[in-house]
């Protein structure tokens, strides 16, 4: 298969790409096609990697005003929400809603996810659905699964057990949420548990980190410090560190150094973090996104996030990336020519580094042929004009095609 007259990554010069075998062969410009070989004209098309969705809870995702609406739009009440939700979970309802919303995300030309899935539950039932969705949708999806202690590990009964449980049964991540044990002691304790026991099994890890207002939360010293010890480094990610809005800048002088002997990798996630932070504030309101432009300045890998949809934290969602691009341009006032124009390595380059999966992705020879076709030349005309994702390949196979819409003036 050869595709032609393609602007990739913002290339200003047109190249043509080769795929044999589900891995990029060839790739330069006025390629020849081979003896009956297929050709494809992209007409000019801004050709990306594939879209990562580097945060989401697939679990929860659909259920939104089921049994009750998040009236505050906060963080607390949406977990309440959730709780009310729970009894009602089954293995079938998780599978129907996960494929809706994985068909959602393969239209708008993401081909990787990150999902955390609650395992404060006995039973582990939606643990056991996600591995099997997993499997069952490894052929056109990458779903890496964090095991993901909604109510706490310390603060949770038999949460420790529990952890360790969705690990054996196959978790690619291990996850933790100290803003929300009980006390600064379970905190601290829950994040040396989490990332002892991903050093253990050789896993990733994936930390909602400080999803709070208060300055005074400061799980992530203790993230990158142990990140730092145990000689994980960029296999560890903080999401959201929303604290970190609120940091002085004294603090956050000092701890800057530390976060760059770590290395670790962090998650915003600017639809819903600007939706649920800021709750308590009168005027002025916080916007509650972590220090992107500070992160990215010093070096530090910084992805971008849905979280949720449709949910009981955000009650909105299409599973369009472009979106959160969008918005978190905005909030982190990365409004510079060029902070657009690369912006979609937030959801491209910049997430395979958080997933891990830098070494197989991306558009050279001799990779997976796996990439996106936007109808723009370049991807500041693609986030300005909200561009259709045209085409989707993965491993070579369509994934899925769009015709871009046409729209006529009557005047």
């Amino acid at each position: 298969m050869l595709y032609k007259n393609a602007y990739i990554e913002n290339s200003i010069t047109l190249s043509d790409i080769r795929v044999k075998d589900g891995k990029f062969a060839e790739i330069g410009s006025q390629l020849e096609a081979d003896p009956g070989e297929e050709v494809v004209d992209l007409g000019g098309r801004l050709v990306l990697p594939p879209f990562i969705e580097s945060h989401v809870h697939l679990d929860a995702t659909l259920t939104a005003g089921d049994p009750v609406w998040n009236m505050s739009g906060t963080l607390f009440e949406g977990i309440a929400c959730w709780e009310k939700r729970k009894p009602k979970l089954s293995k079938s309802d998780i599978r129907e809603r996960v494929n809706k919303v994985v068909r959602m995300y393969a239209a708008n030309g993401i081909q990787h996810i990150r999902t955390h899935v609650d395992v404060t539950d006995p039973k582990l039932m939606a643990m056991e659905a996600m591995l099997e969705l997993r499997e069952d949708l490894k052929d056109w999806m990458d779903i890496q699964i964090v095991a993901f202690p909604q109510d706490g590990i310390l603060s949770f009964p038999n949460g420790k057990e529990l952890m360790k449980k969705a690990v054996e049964m196959g978790a690619d991540c291990v996850g933790a949420i100290p803003h929300y044990e009980f006390t600064r002691e379970y905190s601290v304790e829950s994040l040396n548990f989490a990332l002892e026991l991903a050093a253990e099994n050789d896993r990733l890890v994936d930390v909602h980190c400080d999803e709070i207002d208060d300055e005074a939360s400061r799980g992530l010293e203790t993230v990158a410090c142990r990140a730092l010890e145990l000689g994980l480094f960029d296999k560890v990610t903080a999401s959201h560190t929303t604290a970190m809005h609120s940091y002085n800048n004294a603090y956050m002088l000092r701890l800057m150094r530390l976060l760059k002997l770590s290395r670790i990798n962090f998650v915003a996630n600017p639809l819903v973090n600007t939706h649920l932070q800021g709750r308590v504030d009168t005027y002025p309101k916080r916007r509650g996104v972590t220090r992107v432009k500070e992160l990215t300045a010093e070096g530090l890998n910084v992805s971008f996030g849905h979280d949720d949809i449709f949910d009981p934290w955000y009650p909105m969602g299409s599973g369009s990336l472009r979106d959160v691009v969008f918005l978190g341009l905005h909030v982190t006032q990365m409004m510079g020519y060029e902070d657009i124009m690369n912006s979609y390595k937030f959801i491209s380059t910049n997430a395979a580094r958080t997933l891990h999966i830098q070494d197989s992705y991306g558009i050279e020879a001799g990779k997976p042929a796996s990439f996106i076709a936007l109808d723009a030349k370049n991807y500041y005309d693609a986030l300005n004009r909200d561009s259709a994702v045209v085409l989707s390949v993965k491993d070579g196979r369509k994934l899925a095609e769009a015709i871009p819409a046409e729209k006529k003036v009557l005047f």
